[in-house]
């Protein structure tokens, strides 16, 4: 069972990102976007093909592996669908820039996606962090996704299921 988990987990949260900036007039999206930018990944790094050395955590049991990934649509899942860009969002973020870092929050209980925060060198990307956190009677779950591209990502997730244990998860994966 944990083996699965950790499959599981393995090829869901893998980030990977490097691509320029897009300027707000040539797009009809209000925000960044989230899932263009790991969609144009995903070709890049089927191409590239890239060694990952990853470390995967789970309640302190580790576990570290070197791996291709085959599937990097499965594996940037997770970026993909934390796009703040949908329809039913509009309007739902808050937008500002500090210091070169645009920074997109929502307060809104209905959307899980509570932050997105892409820092940036010049044109291109230097990180982005994503904070994901889901509540309802049964189940509360935050998430962090941070991604350095072409360098390091980290992902860490805490879950808490009513009557059950509290579960951590955290995956870094290394270029």
């Amino acid at each position: 069972m944990t083996k699965k988990i950790y499959i599981l987990f393995l090829a869901i949260f893998f980030i990977a990102c490097n691509e320029e900036k897009k300027s707000a007039a040539s797009t009809d999206l209000l925000y960044f976007d989230l899932k263009g930018y790991f969609d144009k990944e995903i070709v890049r790094l089927q191409k590239l093909n890239p060694i990952i050395n990853k470390t995967v955590t789970v309640n302190g049991e580790l576990e570290k592996k070197e791996i291709k990934i085959n599937d990097w649509k499965k594996e940037l899942a997770i970026f993909s669908n934390a796009d703040i860009n949908r329809k039913s969002w509009r309007g739902s973020f808050a937008f500002k820039e500090k210091n070169g870092v645009d920074i997109y929050t929502s307060d809104n209980k209905k959307i899980p996606v509570k932050k997105v925060s892409i820092t940036w060198n010049g044109e291109k990307a230097k990180r982005i962090e994503i904070i994901i956190a889901n509540k309802n009677i049964l189940f509360q779950s935050n998430d962090t996704l941070n991604y350095y591209p072409d360098s390091l990502y980290d992902i860490k997730k805490e879950q808490k299921i009513r009557l059950l244990n509290e579960k951590k998860y955290s995956i870094t994966g290394k270029f």
